[in-house]
């Protein structure tokens, strides 16, 4: 049978159909595989059901001779070298779908959050300095209604779009290509910064991407607005949104990925009242997970069967259909 090492814990019975077709080690060091340990374990093995903490670049795959196929419990692969899976040989799949729409969810919920200063509120409370009210204080802005900017406009994307309909938002987006996206407008970036109440970012991060939201864009920004970022944070120059932030050129910020990542205690974005950071939790609910691991699983159950992956990565080694195409790799799944 082909020996298969999982990266992380799985469900046993998610597992069991790979267990099934292969044999299979899981790790049980606890935390992430330490990058000489991960050579061990993989050596020998045809398969890897890996994670997004995991580094899979040309120096690992030059010692991981054997591995015919990865399959990644995530959607977005930017920690993987995908020419140099393509150069060794090796099938990539992930887990695209599966989280649209908790990660759509996790969007509106931190909009909403940070429009309505929600954290803030909670803040005074648990401080003791809950006033009688005033109809003058603590004053936010309204959601329904304000201009919703999405800068990649991939399954995410039009999942966030399709839910701005329900608050009565316009929607504007940017994006490589057009998409048929009801009451959305398609314009350059600039003009969806300078436009939109509440920015999103939802694209898949790569050479091009990186950095994309820097000083000169956020400078673009109505002060009012509001920056939310689900995708991956090496998408926002950080420095740049600190600053921003400590000036007040933003009304304010709501991060569920940052960089660095985790972000340390003691980092300035911190500093911030107006800045939201929740811990790249953008599909972790117990169904997402499960239906991530399930197609993670069952690309490599696919593969060892001779059939074609259901979720196979387009640029790694051919093998199989079912490819969706590049500009849907976005936003943050751990």
């Amino acid at each position: 049978m082909p020996r298969v090492f999982v990266s992380d814990f799985i469900p046993g019975d998610i597992l069991e159909p790979l267990s099934a077709a292969a044999s299979v080690e899981v790790w049980d060091g606890g935390g992430h595989v330490p990058a000489a340990t991960l050579v061990e374990m993989l050596a020998g093995c045809s398969g890897w059901l890996s994670m997004l903490s995991d580094t899979i670049d040309a120096k690992l795959l030059d010692q991981v001779p054997d591995l015919d196929v990865i399959s990644q419990m995530s959607v977005g692969v930017d920690n993987i070298d995908v020419a140099a899976c393509r150069e060794h040989g090796v099938a990539v799949g992930h887990t695209p779908d599966v989280l649209t729409e908790t990660t759509a969810d996790t969007a509106f919920a931190l909009m909403a959050a940070a429009v309505r200063r929600l954290p803030e509120g909670e803040a005074i409370v648990r401080a003791g300095a809950w006033e009688p009210w005033d109809p003058w204080h603590f004053l936010s802005g309204d959601l329904h209604g304000s201009t919703l900017g999405i800068v990649g406009m991939g399954r995410i994307g039009q999942a966030i779009a399709r839910r701005a309909r329900g608050f009565a938002m316009p929607v504007l987006y940017t994006s490589r290509t057009s998409r048929q996206v009801p009451d959305a407008m398609r314009v350059g970036l600039d003009e969806l910064l300078r436009r939109s109440d509440v920015v999103v970012v939802a694209a898949p991060l790569n050479a091009e991407t990186r950095g994309m939201i820097g000083r000169s864009q956020l400078a673009s920004m109505k002060e009012t607005a509001f920056l939310v970022n689900i995708a991956r944070g090496q998408l926002v120059d950080t420095a740049a949104l600190v600053e921003a932030l400590r000036e007040g050129r933003i009304g304010g910020a709501a991060l569920d990925v940052t960089d660095p990542e985790p972000l340390p205690p003691d980092h300035p974005l911190l500093d911030f009242s107006n800045c939201l950071v929740v811990p790249h939790i953008g599909s972790a609910t117990v169904p997402a997970r499960r239906s991530m691991a399930r197609l993670a699983v069952a690309n490599l159950v696919a593969f060892f069967r001779g059939e074609p992956m259901p979720a196979w990565l387009p640029g790694s080694a051919p093998h199989g259909t079912g490819a969706d195409p590049a500009s849907d790799l976005p936003t943050g799944s751990r």
